[in-house]
C-alpha cells in the first residue's frame, strides 16, 4: 500500500468515524427508554419524542447542509457537526426534564447529517476501485458504534444492580440513563480533533476555483500520472455542470428533469426503502422489542448485544463484496432475505398466545402489593394488545409500564426461536445490503453539479422515514401490536424489492462522471431511438 492509498484510507477512516458516533447516539437511547419512561411518567408519544428528537432535528438540518458544504466545504460542515455531538451529549446528560431532554436529543439529530456530509466526502476523494469499499465504511462504523452503544447499556445495566459502595456513589443505581447517554462525549471529542488533521476535498476547491488547492489535495491521494487526468476529468464535470451557479431550486430542478430522472428514481427509492422496513424501530428500541417476545429485561438487553456483533458481522461482509460482487446483487438478494426475514416475525406473532397462571398472578400481586387480578385467571388472550390493555385496565398504567418486561416474560407464549431468527435475520440482510449501499449508490449516481443538493435532499428523506417510524413505533406497539406492524415492514420491503430489481444499475469500478453518462436518460432515448 503506497502512501497515496494509505491517507486516503486515513481521511476516510477518520470521516467515516462520525457513523460510529450516530450510532452510538441512536443505540444508547434504547438502553434508557424504561428508565426514562419510569422518571418522567412519560406516554407513548413522549417516548417517541425522545427517542426520535434526533431523527426530527436531522429534518432542519438536512435543509441547509447542502449549502453548507457548498459554501464553506465539506470539511468545515464535518467540523460543525462534531461540535453539536458534543452539545447534546452533554446537555442529555444534564437534562432535569422531558422538555430538555427533547431538546439537547433535538440537537444532537442536527449533527446526524455526518452520514450524507461523510458519504460526499469520501466519493469525492476516493478512487473508483476503492470508492464503495470506502463509502460503506461509514456504515461498519455505524453497526460498531451501535454494538458499543448496546454494549455499554448491558454493561451499565448489570453494574446499576451491583450492591457496591462505588455503585452508589457515583449515582449508577439511581442515574443509570445519564451514565448511558454519557457514554457518548469522549468519542465526540476525539473526533472533533481528528477532523482538524483531514484536508478539504478536491471536487469543492475545483468548484470555488482554487485549482492549485486542488491538485495539491489530489497528490496526497493519486500518484503524478493520475492527478493530471483526475483533475481534467473534475474540471471538465464542473464546466459542464455550472455549479457555481446553479442555486439550491435550480439543482432540484435538474435533478428530476429528464437527464437525471433515473438517478432520482434511485435515490428516491433506495432513501425510503432503507427506513421504511423498520430497522431504527428495531435498532433504537431493541429491548423493547425483545421483552415482546417474553425475555425479560436482563435477557432483552443481551439479545440487544447480538444485534449489535451480527450487524458488524455482516457490515463488514458487505465492505468486502461491495467492490466484487457488485452493488445490484447485494441490494437485491439481501433485501429478498429481509422482506422474508419480516414475515416470519408477522407469522410468529401472529401466533403468539398471552396467559397468567394463577400462580403466576398470586406472586407478582403479593411482590409488588397489587389488588387482585383474578378477573385473569386463567385467560388466554390472541394478541399482545389485548393482554396488555386488560393489565393496564387492572394494576394501572404506570405499574404496568415499569413491570412489563416481567410480565411479558411470564405471560408470552410465543415461536420465540422463529422470531429471533426473523429479527437476526433481518438484521443481518439489511446491513449486507440496503443499510452501506445506499450511501455508495448516493456518492456515485449523482454528477458534481447537483451533488451537494442531492446527497442531503435523499438523506432527508430518508430521515423523514425514519422519524416516522421512530415516533409512532411505541404507539404502534400499544394500538397495532408487534404483529401487524411487522406485517407492514414485510410488505414495504416487497414492494421495494420490485422496484428495485427494475431500475437499479450496476456501478462498480465506473468513475462518477462514467455514471453520470451511463444514468443520464435522455442519451439512453437517443441510443434506443
Amino acid at each position: 500500500m503506497n502512501n497515496q492509498v494509505r491517507h486516503v484510507f486515513f481521511c476516510a477512516i477518520v470521516v467515516a468515524f462520525g457513523g460510529f458516533i450516530f450510532g452510538l447516539d441512536a443505540a444508547l437511547i434504547s438502553g434508557t427508554v424504561r428508565f426514562i419512561s419510569a422518571e418522567f411518567a412519560l406516554s407513548d408519544l413522549q417516548i417517541g419524542a425522545v427517542v426520535s428528537a434526533p431523527g426530527f432535528g436531522v429534518l432542519f438540518a438536512l435543509l441547509i447542509t447542502g449549502f453548507i458544504c457548498d459554501k464553506y466545504g465539506r470539511r468545515q460542515a464535518l467540523l460543525i457537526i462534531s461540535f453539536l455531538y458534543i452539545l447534546s451529549a452533554v446537555a442529555s446528560v444534564c437534562a432535569f426534564s422531558f422538555e430538555m431532554l427533547v431538546t439537547a436529543r433535538f440537537v444532537g439529530g442536527l449533527a446526524f447529517t455526518s452520514l450524507s456530509v461523510a458519504a460526499m466526502y469520501i466519493g469525492e476523494i476516493a478512487p473508483p476501485k476503492l470508492r464503495g469499499k470506502l463509502v460503506a465504511m461509514i456504515q461498519i462504523n455505524i453497526v460498531i458504534g451501535l454494538s458499543a452503544a448496546y454494549f455499554a447499556n448491558y454493561m451499565i445495566l448489570q453494574v446499576s444492580q451491583m450492591e457496591a459502595d462505588w455503585v452508589y456513589a457515583l449515582g449508577l443505581d439511581t442515574h443509570t440513563w445519564r451514565w448511558m447517554l454519557g457514554i457518548e462525549i469522549v468519542p465526540a471529542v476525539i473526533w472533533l480533533f481528528l477532523l482538524v488533521l483531514i484536508p478539504r476535498s478536491p471536487r469543492w476547491l475545483v468548484m470555488n476555483n482554487r485549482i492549485s488547492e486542488a491538485t495539491t489535495v489530489l497528490h496526497q491521494f493519486l500518484t503524478n500520472q493520475e492527478v493530471e487526468k483526475e483533475l481534467e476529468q473534475i474540471q471538465h464535470s464542473v464546466a459542464l455542470g455550472d455549479k457555481h451557479t446553479l442555486s439550491t431550486m435550480q439543482a432540484i430542478k435538474a435533478m428530476f428533469g429528464s437527464k437525471m430522472r433515473k438517478a432520482a428514481l434511485i435515490g428516491l427509492t433506495m432513501g425510503v426503502v432503507q427506513q421504511i422496513t423498520g430497522i431504527n424501530a428495531i435498532m433504537f428500541y431493541a429491548p423493547t422489542v425483545f421483552e415482546q417476545v417474553g425475555l425479560g429485561t436482563n435477557a432483552a438487553f443481551f439479545q440487544a448485544l447480538i444485534v449489535g456483533l451480527v450487524s458488524v458481522l455482516f457490515t463488514v461482509a458487505a465492505v468486502l463484496l461491495v467492490d466484487r460482487l457488485g452493488r445490484r446483487p447485494l441490494v437485491i438478494y439481501g433485501l429478498a432475505a429481509g422482506t422474508i426475514s419480516l414475515f416470519m416475525c408477522h407469522y410468529a406473532f401472529s401466533h403468539a398466545t398471552y396467559m397468567l397462571t394463577p400462580e403466576q398472578i398470586s406472586s407478582f400481586a403479593n411482590e409488588h402489593s397489587i389488588a387482585s387480578m383474578h378477573n385473569m385467571l386463567n385467560t388466554a388472550y390472541s394478541s399482545d394488545i389485548e393482554f396488555k390493555n386488560q393489565l393496564q385496565s387492572v394494576i394501572g398504567v404506570e405499574e404496568f409500564r415499569r413491570h412489563e418486561g416481567q410480565l411479558m416474560q411470564m405471560a408470552t407464549n410465543v415461536n420465540a426461536n422463529m422470531i429471533l431468527i426473523g429479527v437476526m435475520g433481518y438484521i443481518a440482510a439489511f446491513h449486507f445490503s440496503i443499510g452501506p449501499v445506499m450511501w455508495v449508490l448516493f456518492s456515485e449516481i449523482f454528477p458534481i453539479a447537483i451533488r451537494g443538493t442531492a446527497i442531503p435532499m435523499f438523506a432527508l428523506l430518508a430521515s423523514i422515514v425514519s422519524y416516522l417510524v421512530q415516533q409512532f413505533f411505541p404507539w404502534q406497539l400499544s394500538h397495532m401490536g408487534a404483529s401487524n406492524i411487522f406485517l407492514f415492514y414485510a410488505i414495504s420491503g416487497a414492494i421495494g424489492f420490485v422496484i428495485l430489481f427494475k431500475i437499479m444499475p450496476e456501478t462498480k469500478n465506473k468513475t462518477i462522471e462514467e455514471i453520470e453518462l451511463d444514468l443520464d436518460s435522455t442519451k439512453n432515448k437517443v441510443s434506443v431511438a
